[in-house]
């Protein structure tokens, strides 16, 4: 169900209409593209959830290949549309990233998966995502993706926290409030506090999708045995934060995780 009703919304026009028109990378993806920037040129990339081709125009001119994946059509084909007349070769592909049997192992240096795409698909499936990825990359190769922070979104169900000096943006906070606990109404304060992770409507596109947040900690766990040297960094300046406190106390709604391939 989750998936029939997101797969739907990223095929619909104004999806892909919204995401192609996309073009800057986020603060953390632009500090991932410099910690990478002298491996790149000898990267193979697998672009995951491309979408409209946000960060192609990024990391393609930089890699040796580029490979992009998308499991709509109609954002792949948006894709070959805005990059025809690229002056090298792209390669895209109609896929999903929990089954990447079109590749062979040890394929790729570098798996991207921006924007939040592994948060929109059932949270069981998200460790066979990651086996899919640690599969086909290679060793010490790099992967990176961002997923939604629940102890962020947390504090959005309280509503003392939407009151302020401004009255008009303290009117406005609260109207989103109760849009927020009526779409999500088996969700209370005191049930997000004891959970590492929930499937919220949130904010972004009208609370039409549902989509995963978890906490760092749930986030890591999952990852362990498949990564190592996992590291986090802040969407929203793109610093790495390295101890529990700063991410129990970080107001990001998002976060990347960068990991290495064993």
């Amino acid at each position: 169900m989750i998936d029939d009703n997101n797969r739907k919304l990223y095929a619909s026009g104004g999806f892909v209409r919204y995401y192609t028109a996309l073009s800057a990378l986020q603060p953390a993806e632009e500090t991932i593209l410099t910690l990478l920037r002298e491996r790149l040129p000898g990267m193979k990339m697998l672009d995951l959830g491309v979408g409209g081709g946000r960060t192609t125009a990024h990391f393609a001119p930089l890699v040796a290949e580029y490979t992009g994946l998308d499991y709509s059509p109609e954002m792949i084909e948006a894709c070959r549309q805005r990059f025809s007349g690229f002056d090298r070769s792209l390669s895209w592909f109609v896929g999903d990233a929990r089954d990447l049997s079109r590749f062979e192992d040890d394929s790729f240096d570098f798996i991207l998966f921006s924007f939040n795409g592994i948060d929109y698909m059932p949270p069981a499936d998200r460790e066979r995502v990651f086996a899919e990825v640690a599969r086909v990359g290679k060793s010490s190769g790099i992967f990176c993706f961002s997923s939604h922070n629940l102890t962020a979104i947390e504090r959005e169900f309280d509503w003392k926290n939407k009151i302020g000096l401004n009255p008009f943006s303290a009117y406005v906070n609260l109207i989103m409030w109760a849009i927020l606990r009526l779409r999500n109404r088996s969700l209370t304060p005191a049930k997000l506090a004891t959970s590492d992770r929930a499937m919220i409507r949130d904010e972004p596109h009208n609370f039409r999708l549902l989509t995963y947040y978890g906490r760092p900690r749930e986030q890591s766990r999952q990852l362990e045995p498949f990564f190592r040297d996992i590291k986090i960094f802040s969407w929203k300046t793109g610093r790495e934060i390295e101890s529990e406190s700063d991410l129990e106390a970080c107001t990001d709604l998002w976060l990347y995780y960068f990991c290495t391939i064993p």
